[in-house]
């Protein structure tokens, strides 16, 4: 629920070696002297340097990144902040006319929503990107303090903060709770000798209990997924760790907090806010500033409306890329390749080059998810869900075994400022996922009439008026599902493309780094490392 997908896409820009080709007009002198000295340019961007038509006596580009999401727009920030001197020359390319991929927050008649990703955990690389982008003083923060719900018997019941909160809720029964406790101490079956799945891997270790009324919930939210078919190695790999390493999750989580009291940390960045609790972060004028303020600080680096149509090898080991842009058709010569778009995007286009790689990027399953974004008077919401008159918290999930279709809803205007008129309630509503592809086949008002049966059971009085529809968003492809062998396919991927010949190709994206905003952007950190890596080998100079 708060880390809805980013499907990049197809962008791309650049100077000295960028061949240009002319598009189908007439040849005038006029044309042939603006194509010999202009690349194409991203929308309300700067003039690109002078790039000659002819690439094959231009030195390569750096890198260019294919899909300005927010995983190519953190690569190439990452790049440009952290590796300057051996990535001056990197473009970033978009097949849309706007970056962002998966996200996108509409403002109009005093309201403000999501239609995809709502917040962030801010951790310190995502505070890091949020500081390089100029943004510290549009940052907003959630209350740390604000409750999170969980539907269950009818009543939406609290959930803990922390595990040692656990013991004084009552989302579940004393002998759930014990079970719960034996097991994170280690008195439970053995790991099997396979890959579990997160519904095993929670039965065994935690209970049913913990399973049905907080996993599996939290799996909708976060993921729209199965619990029964997603990877607990892959989809929640910390907590699968505590087990590998300390033989069970308490014994994992105290050899973590050694380790870490052991081992020297580098000084905190003095620039960080921050934050206060657990909690979750935005922008004042929603998560759409990101994208945009990266964007405009990469300027014309940034190449929107730039399909890309093929990818084929250099002698020289770099690469060419052909792209269908406003102005007609451009070649690029590049050093490095990464690949931001979804999986089965990148499959296309690395089919003629891999085909193994492209039949592993194949298999990754994307179902569909809409984010529902409606508005009800504060007077429609039930007295008993009011906290000193007013509706407060994160919001609730809703397990699929309550009777309800909706996987989620998160209180947009209690979380964050400045997100509904007075005297209105804005509710965000995720529905569909891994269990529920049938929402592709319903009407934009039959999924907000179901929206707006599940709130009444139990946030919405049952005799309220019909809400105010504010925009119904369908991601036919939203979130990749880290399913049992998710890795093994990865891995797959990467190797046909390592073994294959096709060094400083590299790959990037929620499928490959985790499905929250904030995985995307660390991972960033990382993708630029192994581009720089790649730049600095001698095979390049």
């Amino acid at each position: 629920m708060s880390s809805l997908t980013y499907l990049p896409s197809v962008h791309h820009h650049h100077r000295r070696n960028c061949s240009q080709l002319p598009a189908r007009r007439p040849s005038t002198p006029t044309n042939r002297l603006r194509l010999r000295f202009r690349c194409s340019i991203a929308k309300d961007s700067q003039t690109s340097t002078p790039v000659s038509a002819d690439s094959s006596s231009q030195p390569l580009l750096d890198c260019v990144i294919v899909g300005a999401g927010i995983s190519g727009l953190c690569i190439a920030q990452a790049l440009a902040t952290k590796h300057a001197d051996v990535s001056a020359d990197v473009i970033v390319t978009e097949a849309r006319d706007r970056v962002g991929g998966n996200i996108s927050t509409v403002e109009r008649d005093g309201y403000l929503w999501e239609e995809g990703p709502n917040s962030f955990q801010p951790s310190d690389p995502m505070l890091t990107m949020v500081v390089d982008s100029g943004l510290k003083d549009d940052l907003v923060l959630g209350d740390p303090t604000a409750p999170r719900f969980v539907l269950w018997g009818g009543d939406l019941k609290p959930v803990p903060s922390s595990p040692t909160d656990l013991p004084f809720f009552d989302l579940m029964s004393f002998p759930g709770k014990l079970r719960a406790g034996f097991g994170a101490l280690g008195l439970r079956p053995p790991p099997p000798d396979r890959e579990e799945s997160v519904e095993e891997f929670v039965r065994r270790n935690l209970g049913d209990e913990v399973f049905e009324r907080l996993i599996e919930p939290f799996c909708s939210g976060v993921y729209a997924g199965d619990p029964s078919k997603l990877s607990m190695k892959a989809a929640f790999g910390k907590v699968w760790k505590l087990e590998q390493n300390g033989g069970s999750i308490i014994g994992g989580a105290i050899k973590a907090i050694q380790n870490k009291n052991n081992s020297t940390k580098p000084p905190r960045d003095p620039r960080l806010p921050k934050p206060k609790g657990q909690t979750v972060g935005s922008f004042r004028k929603g998560q759409q500033m990101l994208p945009n303020a990266i964007s405009e600080r990469l300027g014309n680096k940034v190449k929107l409306s730039w399909k890309l149509v093929s990818i084929s090898k250099l002698k020289n080991k770099g690469y060419k890329l052909t792209y269908e842009t406003p102005n007609g058709v451009t070649n690029v010569e590049t050093k490095t390749v990464v690949m931001t778009v979804p999986s089965y995007v990148a499959s296309d286009l690395l089919r003629p080059l891999s085909s193994g790689a492209a039949d592993a990027l194949s298999k990754f399953y994307y179902p569909p998810v809409a984010a529902v974004s409606v508005s009800y008077p504060k007077e429609a919401i039930r007295a008993d869900r009011l906290i000193d008159g007013e509706l407060k918290g994160f919001g609730q999930l809703h397990p699929r075994s309550q009777g309800v279709e909706t996987l989620g809803t998160i209180y947009s205007s209690s979380l964050f400022p400045n997100r509904a008129p007075p005297g209105r309630v804005l509710l965000l509503n995720y529905i569909g996922g891994a269990t529920n592809p049938g929402i592709l086949e319903k009407t934009e008002s039959q999924i907000v009439e179901a929206v707006d049966r599940d709130l009444r059971k139990m946030l919405i009085n049952p005799n309220a008026g019909d809400p105010l529809t504010l925009g119904v968003k369908v991601w036919p492809r939203a979130i990749p599902q880290f399913l049992i062998g998710h890795f093994d396919i990865l891995d797959a991927a990467k190797s046909a493309l390592k073994y294959g010949g096709f060094g400083g190709m590299f790959l990037g994206g929620n499928y490959v780094s985790g499905v929250a905003l904030g995985r995307c952007v660390e991972s960033a950190y990382d993708v630029a490392d192994n581009v720089s890596s790649c730049l600095s080998q001698s095979v390049y100079k």
